[in-house]
């Protein structure tokens, strides 16, 4: 009965992909389409219930587990050296949408409030950075607490009036906030100067040292990003991160444990706005230019859509949804006329046969039995 269930699936998601396909390479090009899916996928999942590691593999993995870390962090630092400006450039903006994921995550992952507009947050980071430097001539360095403390309080502000509000409610409070807020960037001419946006943002500087060039601004970038995993993960494991938890799994529960439910939904808003108030000056400082277009709607989803893609609730899941959202575009940019639908075929696929994201918990082992 399973494996009929699946091929029924497979069938159905061939088909599917095949008739998107249509118009783009022809019936030909469709029907290899619908034979790679329909016979692909049967495959997949045979290798992926019988995939299982032998003794002594997982003993090494287990061995080298310890200098992962370690790695990392070298290669990381060694990139300017062996990649061109084109790979930092699209390295720093997967480092400023990781920002993004993991603030996001704490809203979403860790305390289950559903956020359509955080985009809103990443333009008030931005624009805070922007007005004061254009307009005052303050530097990068005093207004990063500035625009980090002013986005945790817009966040605190949105969360007041969406405190009795939870699942799709919340999620059109925070839609209509997102798209009030871009409204008046672009209609408040003698302010944000309107649809034109601010230039001539100066980038950061350090000992007198500019960081506009690409390489020190990636380790900039790096070193936040790498802060702010640590922060974030020592917030999760702390009594406000467990509370946060409980909120999300049963808030009637959570509430009747003694936890004030009012006090970590604010704690929520604001911790996760904090980081895109961040993400929003760097990406400020970056492109030295900021307008309404780089803040719309489809920039919250997108955010949203690295969350979810690598597991809501899991730091290292976010950061794996950011990296491939960003970097799977410019890998298909060969096939510049396809690209976007194979990304969305590859999303649909995924969520699919792995509805918990790549780094989420398994949940249809939890649930299977109850199910059956």
């Amino acid at each position: 009965m399973r494996n009929k269930r699946l091929l029924v699936r497979s069938l159905i998601i061939a088909s599917w992909a095949a008739i998107l396909f249509l118009p783009f390479k022809g019936i030909r090009g469709a029907a290899e389409l619908f034979l790679v899916i329909a016979a692909g996928i049967p495959v997949f999942h045979f290798l992926q219930r019988g995939m299982v590691l032998p003794k002594h593999f997982r003993s090494v993995v287990s061995f080298l587990r310890p200098f992962f870390i370690p790695v990392f962090l070298i290669a990381a630092l060694a990139v300017p050296f062996l990649a061109g400006d084109y790979y930092l450039d699209v390295l720093i903006m997967c480092g400023i949408y990781i920002l993004l994921a993991l603030g996001l995550n704490v809203i979403v992952g860790f305390a289950g409030l559903l956020n359509l507009g955080f985009a809103a947050f990443y333009a008030i980071g931005a624009y805070i950075y922007g007005l004061l430097n254009t307009k005052l001539g303050i530097g990068f360095w005093p207004c990063l607490p500035v625009s980090a403390a002013g986005t945790a309080c817009a966040g605190l502000l949105v969360a007041v009036p969406a405190l009795r509000l939870r699942g799709d409610y919340l999620a059109i409070v925070t839609l209509g906030f997102g798209e009030i807020l871009r409204l008046v960037l672009n209609n408040w001419d003698s302010v944000t100067n309107g649809p034109n946006g601010i230039s001539g943002i100066a980038p950061p500087q350090l000992a007198g040292i500019s960081l506009g060039n690409l390489k020190y601004f990636y380790y900039l970038v790096l070193a936040i990003v790498l802060l702010s995993v640590f922060v974030i993960r020592r917030v999760e494991r702390s009594r406000t991160g467990r509370a946060w938890i409980a909120l999300r799994e049963n808030e009637i529960a959570a509430s009747s444990i003694g936890i004030n439910v009012t006090r970590y939904k604010l704690y929520a808003f604001a911790f996760g706005s904090f980081w895109a108030g961040i993400a929003g000056i760097l990406f400020a400082a970056k492109m030295r230019f900021i307008s309404p277009e780089s803040f719309t709607f489809a920039e919250s989803v997108l955010i949203l859509s690295m969350v979810i893609l690598g597991g809501t609730g899991n730091i290292y899941g976010a950061i794996a949804g950011a990296f491939l959202l960003v970097l799977l575009p410019e890998v298909l940019r060969e096939v510049q006329l396809y690209r976007m639908l194979i990304l969305g075929i590859g999303l649909v696929l995924l969520m699919i046969f792995k509805p918990e994201g790549l780094l989420g918990k398994n949940l249809r082992k939890i649930r299977q039995p109850v199910e059956d």
